[in-house]
């Protein structure tokens, strides 16, 4: 009896300290206790922020604004005063800004045209892709909802592929290329500011902006109506561009900056009252660089 007894300590020390240690390690995790949450954030390094806040090439894509359409004389692009890349000393671009006006005048590239609308956003990525810039600048969507009329604007889904596909564009080419999208300016309030000024409402008539400017003294539902079916296709322009910019790490929105920007008259151009003048233009210069600096987005 003494000897069994012996035996079943012996076999239940055995089988305790093998429970014991197996538990040891699942808690322990073997050698040693685990290190604190503050330990851990310590020990790891620090990961390498994505967006780089002085790029050092830039290229622009976009429509007339970007341009510089009607800012110096009549029905011509000015692109010297471009907020993207021009080289005035009037508006200080967002180039001359981040690069100086030797690097400004070597190192960014503007492939913008007059006209644009989204879907033709895709051939301009490529041209300022085959340029391996560390920046490149979008402003587009103003064509796409200035129409003959509200019906003929520029589908929401339609915008959305062809921002998309430029975005596909960019970085089949261009990997690392980060992207500043500038929102798609207020209409709206673009007819409330022009509407003032006698003149500015004639040259509307020749065609400019129909959508939303014709009949500019028409406060009938029918024409409230139609602007503000025009305003909130904009809008949802602008949430495309902020959704698709999100879903790249490398991309960054104005978040509605451009939009939101309460312009006057003095920021429209004195021959079409609709395009920026050189202070608009150098408006847009200050948010872009504003939002391009940031140490977030």
């Amino acid at each position: 009896m003494r000897k069994r007894s012996h035996r079943s300590r012996a076999v239940a020390a055995v089988a305790a300290a093998a429970v014991l240690g197996a538990a040891g390690c699942d808690v322990l995790g073997g050698d040693g206790p685990e290190p604190s949450s503050s330990q851990a954030r310590r020990a790891s390094p620090s990961p390498t922020p994505v967006w780089d806040s002085s790029p050092a090439s830039i290229a622009a894509v976009g429509d007339s604004i970007t341009r510089g359409f009607d800012a110096c004389s009549v029905l011509a692009d000015c692109p010297e005063v471009s907020w993207a890349t021009g080289d005035s000393a009037e508006v200080n671009s967002l180039a001359v800004r981040l690069l100086g006006a030797s690097g400004a005048a070597t190192h960014s590239w503007n492939y913008a045209v007059t006209g644009a609308r989204m879907a033709d956003l895709p051939a301009q990525m490529a041209q300022a892709a085959a340029r391996r810039p560390e920046l490149v600048t979008v402003m587009a969507g103003a064509n796409d909802a200035c129409r003959s009329s509200a019906d003929a604007m520029t589908p929401v889904a339609d915008f959305r592929a062809g921002f998309e596909e430029a975005m596909r564009t960019l970085r089949r080419a261009a990997p690392k290329t980060q992207v500043y999208v500038a929102s798609v300016p207020n209409l709206k309030r673009l007819w409330s500011q022009g509407r003032t000024n006698v003149l500015g409402k004639q040259v509307w008539k020749l065609g400019i902006c129909p959508s939303m400017l014709g009949d500019a003294d028409a406060l009938d539902p029918a024409a409230n109506l139609r602007r503000e079916t025009v305003q909130k296709r904009v809008e949802d322009y602008n949430t495309v561009l902020r959704e698709v910019c999100a879903e790249d790490p490398r991309c960054r929105s104005d978040g509605g900056a451009v939009y939101e920007y309460r312009f006057g008259t003095d920021q429209l151009s004195p021959w079409d009252w609709f395009h920026p003048s050189k202070d608009g233009q150098a408006r847009l210069a200050e948010i872009a660089y504003r939002k391009v600096t940031a140490r977030s987005a």
